[in-house]
């Protein structure tokens, strides 16, 4: 997203992306019961809760894998269901399992998937090599991915995930099964993203550390959101300590380390 872009946006009061009334079921079990929320161009903002709060579900939802059939969900005002095209195409997305071709190189994995969006060989081998300079993997290009570490797989589908310069990246938990050390990197590899290319991201988790402050917080617990602002906020609007303290506190429960 260029600044102008961004300032449009921000200009017009145009949420990045806007989760309004969703609701999802699986038969008689509800994963998603009356979800709203906004996220804000150039933000960094984290949907915790714990494995089956329904944060994959709503993924599914954001990236239509799922249809919606209670409530809207659109990506800087293009509905996703109405729309999809266009609201996609702003959409970049890590899944929690892992999807690259392990006996493929990083860069035929790159000009693969760039080929799913009409990008020809040429301009994707120019865009893959910028978004892996900026994932810090310019050096790896030639690698075959089953030769990478997790954390630096990771790396790859980031870069993977930006090479249609969208304007909002989801993650679902994308540090699960990495390191201390691998899931710090990616944290602020993401978080580079956003202050130097001002691209909003919604990043889920159960993990404490991977929050900062200032970040937006919104959890999520047994499909329902309990808490939605600031983790400063959260914290002081639950009279706790801390964030872990604050959830135990909203939910009931803890998380795990």
């Amino acid at each position: 997203m260029t600044q102008d872009q961004e300032a449009i946006s921000q200009a017009a009061g145009i949420p990045a992306l806007a989760v309004v009334r969703v609701s999802h079921s699986y038969g008689k079990r509800k994963a998603l019961d009356d979800v709203s929320f906004d996220i804000e161009s150039g933000s960094f903002s984290v949907l915790l809760g714990l494995n089956g709060a329904g944060k994959s579900t709503l993924f599914s939802l954001i990236t239509r894998l799922y249809a919606t059939r209670d409530g809207t969900i659109k990506i800087f005002g293009h509905d996703v269901t109405r729309e999809s095209g266009e609201a996609l195409r702003r959409l970049g997305v890590v899944f929690q399992a892992r999807t690259l071709d392990p006996d493929l190189s990083v860069m035929q994995n790159l000009i693969y998937h760039a080929a799913l969006h009409g990008i020809g060989p040429r301009e994707a081998k120019q865009r893959a090599e910028t978004v892996l300079a900026q994932v810090a993997l310019a050096d790896r290009v030639a690698d075959k991915v089953r030769n990478l570490s997790g954390g630096q797989m990771r790396r790859v589908e980031i870069a993977r995930a930006l090479l249609h310069n969208p304007e909002i990246l989801l993650l679902d938990e994308p540090t699960v099964g990495l390191d201390v050390k691998a899931r710090a990197d990616i944290v602020a590899h993401v978080r580079s993203l956003v202050a130097n290319h001002g691209i909003g991201v919604l990043w889920t988790t159960h993990l404490i550390d991977e929050i900062a402050m200032t970040d937006q917080v919104m959890v999520l617990h047994k499909g329902k959101i309990l808490a939605n602002g600031t983790a400063a906020d959260v914290i002081a609007g639950t009279g706790a300590l801390d964030m872990r303290m604050a959830f135990a506190k909203l939910t009931g429960t803890e998380l795990g380390e």
